[in-house]
């Protein structure tokens, strides 16, 4: 039986799944976790939780001299990291706007500019100023076989999300076709079900559905996430 646990951790800074020996001890888990999440030992909360949107604490790892094993801990359970002191390791701070200077302009002030993109949208006639067709747009014709490894195109530089194909065709929640993808790491956000309609079947967070110009069907593998006992 293998004494290494794949766990998501989460934080309010981070996000990511890592590897531990079960023997490890409280104490040197949080110091481990300091480096990944940025909160200091002392001022650290642990709790696990069974899924990441699941809002009952199944322990709180609290007794620093006991190992990890200790509480029981599974594959793919969440320990969540509380910051009791945020004041003193800028806990949140990379995501609280709130402090941000913002640039307001009213409706009618950016209505009347000519440099605007609505400006430039109604001089060219672009996507709701466009003249109304009777004709509606066919769908082009687009291979994607379920089954097939895909990627997904992200918003954020550098970061691939791969997976697998399990749907494409019509939908009830929106016209035009849609792609159905399973990826690999919980990055989605559903479970292959939207709107009470289930169209494929996967663990929760794993499924997402996407336009077909966001896929890219071809060899993309598994990307292994390899973290030993002494590099997370």
């Amino acid at each position: 039986m293998t004494s290494i646990v794949k766990l998501f951790v989460v934080s309010p800074d981070t996000r990511s799944e890592r590897r531990f020996d079960l023997h490890v001890t409280i104490q040197q888990l949080k110091a481990k976790l300091e480096l990944i999440t940025g909160i200091p030992v002392q001022n650290q909360k642990i709790l696990l939780h069974n899924g990441d949107d699941d809002s009952q604490v199944v322990a709180q790892l609290d007794d620093d001299a006991k190992p990890l094993g200790y509480y029981g801990v599974r594959d793919f359970q969440t320990i969540k990291i509380v910051d009791t002191n945020p004041s003193t390791s800028f806990t949140g701070q990379l995501s609280d706007v709130s402090q941000v200077e913002k640039f307001e302009l009213s409706d009618d002030a950016y209505a009347q500019r000519t440099d605007s993109v609505l400006a430039y949208k109604q001089r060219h006639k672009v996507g709701r100023f466009a003249p109304s067709s009777t004709e509606p747009t066919p769908d082009p014709t687009v291979n994607i076989p379920i089954g097939s490894r895909c990627e997904v195109e992200s918003t954020e530089p550098g970061l691939n999300k791969r997976g697998a194909v399990r749907f494409f065709g019509q939908t009830e929640f929106a016209a035009g076709l849609w792609v159905g993808v399973e990826y690999d790491e919980p990055m989605g956000k559903n479970d292959g079900s939207l709107k009470g309609v289930q169209y494929f079947t996967c663990r929760p967070n794993y499924g997402v559905f996407v336009r077909p110009t966001k896929v890219t069907v071809g060899d993309f593998p598994v990307e292994e996430i390899d973290f030993d006992d002494e590099e997370i």
